[in-house]
């Protein structure tokens, strides 16, 4: 099992001018130091003014930034919203292509449609035809990836023949995801042979049935892509802490506000009737710090031991990585953070080594080719 870092970028009032700067910056920092110890992938969302939880709007400018200031750790882009009157298609794949070159064949492309009002209602889009515009979309990119003549016809964008420019350097291109937070988009990611983001932080009895269906639809697949992506990825939160009370007032504290500030969120599903949207607002309770530790299973928050231990339900489950936020609003100090990716790199991560072949990679089964480093 592997292990990957995501961020939000939250910012909570009062802001300042630095507020911003500071949350950007720091996850940079984090981030060559997630390289250097062995993360395999970091994954950035794209909101849009979501005040508080997530000051991520332009994520392909982060991304690029991390990637030149690593060199082994995967780019996620975590996700681009396929939708066309937020983002254009050609604009997704071009941005997502110069991603793929700046980081030298390390992106991995997730998708996604966004689930909030502020964000679908802002830009004037019908949710109704949100779960079409990005089927259309996702079908749309490997093509535009691939050929040199591309053309659409779609429902729900248009374009005559042209060179989608610059190509990826991934070959055929990176592999494709999309972010799952429902049953529903977990069997729809098996249909279509990309890689289940799991973006909902629960607890491995909540993706255990999720991944089930996965694995047993992928099998059978219509790939969108030009080849397989068959990952599972699980999203949590780390603090890996010197004792259990330093994980819980450190740690667990920042834990309780993301969710606090999540629970304040309105889901499309609870104030429009629509069928492409099914759950209901708020759908991320509002816990308290003791509830959040009574989910033992799978919450990787205490000493190395005890995150050795709930890490193990995850790889039961069978997920390839859980991907894990490790701040908020930086409300743990810089020093804590860095020493707590040291910790885990150290004492969690060698328990969970692993010679399996990363399925993304395998080019015997059609998976996507990075080059060498340029010398």
């Amino acid at each position: 099992m592997k292990f990957g870092i995501f961020y939000e970028h939250s910012v909570q009032k009062p802001w300042n001018r630095k507020s911003e700067l500071r949350a950007y910056h720091q996850a940079l920092e984090q981030i060559e130091l997630a390289d250097e110890l062995g993360f395999d992938q970091v994954w950035e969302v794209e909101h849009h003014f979501l005040e508080e939880y997530s000051h991520s709007s332009a994520p392909e400018v982060f991304l690029a930034a991390a990637a030149a200031r690593t060199k082994r750790i995967h780019i996620g882009q975590g996700i681009a919203v396929c939708l066309p009157p937020m983002n254009h298609p050609a604009r997704i794949a071009e941005r997502a292509a110069a991603l793929d070159l700046i980081s030298n064949g390390r992106l991995e492309f997730g998708t996604g449609r966004s689930a909030t009002w502020a964000e679908v209602g802002g830009f004037g889009i019908d949710p109704d035809n949100t779960k079409e515009m990005w089927d259309e979309v996702i079908r749309a990119i490997p093509r535009m990836w691939t050929e040199e003549e591309f053309e659409w016809n779609g429902k729900y964008f248009k374009m005559p023949p042209r060179n989608i420019l610059p190509k990826p350097i991934q070959d055929p291109h990176p592999p494709m995801w999309v972010a799952v937070s429902s049953p529903e988009t977990a069997v729809q990611a098996a249909e279509r042979g990309i890689g289940m983001l799991g973006v909902t932080l629960g607890t491995p009895a909540d993706y255990k049935r999720l991944v089930a269906d996965y694995r047993r639809i992928i099998k059978n697949c219509d790939p969108v892509g030009k080849f397989v992506n068959n990952q599972v990825n699980a999203a949590s939160w780390l603090y890996c802490g010197e004792t259990e009370a330093e994980a819980r007032e450190v740690g667990g504290a920042a834990a309780f506000n993301f969710f606090r500030t999540a629970a304040h969120l309105v889901g499309l599903g609870g104030i429009y009737p629509s069928n492409a949207y099914t759950a209901q607002a708020n759908a991320t309770a509002l816990l308290s710090q003791a509830e959040i530790f009574s989910l033992r299973e799978g919450f990787p928050v205490g000493t190395p031991d005890q995150i050795i231990e709930n890490l193990r339900y995850w790889d039961e489950v069978g997920v390839e990585r859980v991907c894990c936020m490790i701040n908020f609003d930086q409300q743990i100090p810089q020093k804590k953070v860095l020493a707590s990716l040291e910790r885990f790199a150290k004492y969690v991560m060698p328990a969970f080594a692993d010679d399996r072949p990363d399925k993304s990679r395998d080019t015997s089964k059609g998976g996507p080719e990075a080059p060498p480093m340029p010398g």
